[in-house]
């Protein structure tokens, strides 16, 4: 008989050891352990809150490593495209001042124009690489790298190992009791007991109180991690959208140049006006810009903008002086080849075909018309 109860007694303690190993496989290199042996059902929703958190901070936090990785990288390669660029527009702009082509300057301008431009879009793509290293990398780099986080993941830990030992402590009280049960009424075996009850009563206690501030340091970390990551997007988006958005108005600018220099050189010989009758008299009553009645039809197409493609110096004071590159408003156009319009503020006759007409125009170049 008491050779049955010493085999009785080893097996149990080999399924115990089982059980331990069981823990110990599933609950080590991280957070979470078995639900099975701990059955209070508070406590079992806040360890399967606590593992909630445990993931959700754990997948931002390599979220976030990713968005710091990536933004280096980009700063690391855009770097290099702006000392590339840098050294592009310093080519350019040397190019364009040393020419000394004989059959014109119509490239040299064109490269000048390029490389100043080139220049102002490297300045704007080194300060968009700046803002996302100060705004988007750095925060976030401090946060994955923070106290906050590991002290709440700390706490997490330290709670989940204060459940396996009370598992572990229940176990053994299963043990005693079983014990108990094979030989009641044995004093030691009862003060056993009762030491390993107090001491699984103190480790649960002491685990709901860990539980509930492991909880509520992860929660507040989670929070953290959803606003801050968001906001460091949405930061990352704004200083995109800046960069091309001044870099589009470079480039129409920059385009609008080389148009206008490439038009200017293919443009055919000024029309001669030595031929044209007097434009009509001009006057300006209180600030408002009229044409008297003369024997000239007008024929009235309705106000549009034009670009100037050949220079005019006017004759008289109803005439007005052009440059090329300027646009002008324009207002009526006669029969004789004059047109009236309105350029840098000042109205006054010119030779209409010294202009051609535009329907697209760069806001900035509508602003230099009055």
């Amino acid at each position: 008989m008491e050779a049955i109860r010493k085999q009785a007694s080893r097996f149990r303690e080999q399924v115990a050891r089982q059980q331990q190993a069981v823990l110990k496989q599933f609950g080590a290199g991280g957070y979470g352990g078995s639900d099975n042996l701990i059955t209070d059902e508070a406590e079992l929703q806040q360890h399967q809150k606590l593992e909630k958190l445990y993931i959700s901070t754990r997948t931002a936090k390599h979220f976030q490593g990713d968005i710091v990785r990536g933004v280096e990288g980009y700063i690391i390669t855009g770097s290099k495209q702006v000392e590339i660029g840098t050294k592009l527009s310093e080519d350019s702009k040397k190019y364009g001042s040393e020419n000394t082509c004989t059959s014109g300057n119509t490239l040299s301008k064109a490269a000048l124009s390029f490389g100043r431009a080139r220049a102002h879009m490297e300045k704007e793509h080194g300060n968009l690489l700046k803002a996302l290293g100060t705004q988007v990398a750095e925060p976030l780099r401090a946060m994955v790298m923070g106290s906050p986080l590991e002290d709440a993941r700390h706490l997490a830990q330290r709670y989940d190992r204060m459940r396996q030992e009370a598992e572990s402590q229940t176990i053994e009280v299963s043990k005693r009791q079983a014990r108990m049960r094979e030989m009641p009424g044995n004093h030691d075996l009862v003060m056993k007991l009762e030491s390993a009850e107090t001491k699984l009563h103190d480790l649960k206690s002491n685990m709901s109180i860990l539980g509930k501030e492991a909880a509520s340091a992860m929660a507040a970390v989670e929070g953290q991690q959803q606003r801050l990551t968001l906001q460091r997007l949405i930061a990352m988006v704004e200083a995109d959208r800046t960069y091309h958005h001044r870099v589009l108005q470079i480039l129409d600018q920059l385009e609008s140049e080389m148009i206008s220099e490439r038009q200017r050189l293919e443009a055919p010989p000024a029309p001669s006006v030595a031929d044209m009758p007097s434009p009509p008299p001009f006057e300006e009553v209180n600030g408002v810009y009229t044409s008297q009645t003369h024997n000239e039809s007008v024929d009235c197409m309705g106000y549009f903008l034009g670009e100037v493609m050949h220079p005019y110096n006017g004759e008289s004071d109803t005439e007005l002086n052009l440059s090329i590159g300027d646009y002008i408003v324009v207002r009526k156009v006669t029969n004789n080849g004059w047109a009236e319009g309105e350029c840098k503020g000042k109205a006054g006759w010119f030779p209409f075909a010294y202009i051609e007409k535009r329907e697209r125009v760069l806001a900035s170049k509508v602003a230099e018309v009055f």
